[in-house]
């Protein structure tokens, strides 16, 4: 399978990067409605999109006022977006308040429950988890006949964490790492991850493959959350950028 990047930050756009948004193009599967939702009409290759959305805080969810854009440049049969109940009303009525955005695009919204999978476009598994984060969110694992991927976004990493077990084992992890080690009381006051637990979490998992993404976006450095502390722990893992492909 392929994966594409499209939007890697946190909180709010950077010169550099945008907010969530990631895209399985060839099953029509994306993570999180950033604003990074307005390239994903040039990489879609499927007739559906399923949404999956970890929470409902803004960066995670902007996109979705911005569909009638990809739509309009890659028509789509049905466009379906999962996530909380709770979640998904909170967007109804406050995203799209007839004060904030009034034109609802063309999708269908669907609830996630608190265990169990959905069988997504693609012939594609997607089963759900929560994380630690202010307000809930949610972690993803895919599971196809090509390969295997996690993505675990707002919380705080940790050896310990419930979620471990349940990304174990898969190809491609892509976890979030807002800061560089050395800020962990920042990490734990906003529920974001620093760079090596992060890897230890991918090595105590026993996946292929790390991806770390959700950077601060007042980062500037080419290397902002110090990749080197990452690969002393776990050697295969890569710093995510905007519009990145990763086979898997």
């Amino acid at each position: 399978m392929r994966l594409v990047l499209l939007g890697t930050t946190g909180y709010h756009p950077s010169e550099h990067r945008h907010t969530p948004c990631m895209l399985l193009p060839e099953v029509g599967v994306m993570f999180d409605a950033g604003t990074a939702m307005f390239r994903a009409a040039r990489f879609l290759n499927a007739n559906s999109l399923d949404i999956f959305l970890s929470h409902a805080h803004l960066d995670h969810i902007i996109g979705l006022t911005y569909l009638f854009s990809v739509v309009r440049e890659y028509p789509l049969q049905q466009i379906r977006v999962f996530g909380e109940a709770e979640k998904l009303a909170a967007i109804e009525e406050h995203l799209f308040s007839e004060f904030i955005f009034p034109a609802r695009p063309p999708m269908a919204f669907h609830e996630l429950g608190a265990n169990g999978s959905v069988e997504a476009h693609g012939g594609v598994r997607v089963s759900h988890f929560p994380l630690q984060h202010v307000g809930g969110t949610l972690g993803f694992r895919v599971d196809g006949p090509e390969g295997s991927m996690a993505y675990v976004t707002d919380t705080t990493a940790a050896v310990d964490a419930d979620y471990v077990e349940r990304i174990r084992g898969v190809d491609l992890l892509v976890h979030e790492c807002y800061f560089p080690d050395g800020q962990e009381e920042w990490a734990a006051k906003t529920g974001h991850s620093c760079t090596t637990p992060v890897a230890q979490v991918a090595r105590a998992a026993g996946v292929g493959q790390l991806v770390l993404v959700h950077v601060d976006p007042l980062a500037t450095e080419v290397d902002p959350i110090g990749l080197e502390a990452a690969r002393r722990v776990f050697p295969n893992t890569q710093l995510g950028a905007d519009l990145m492909q990763i086979e898997f």
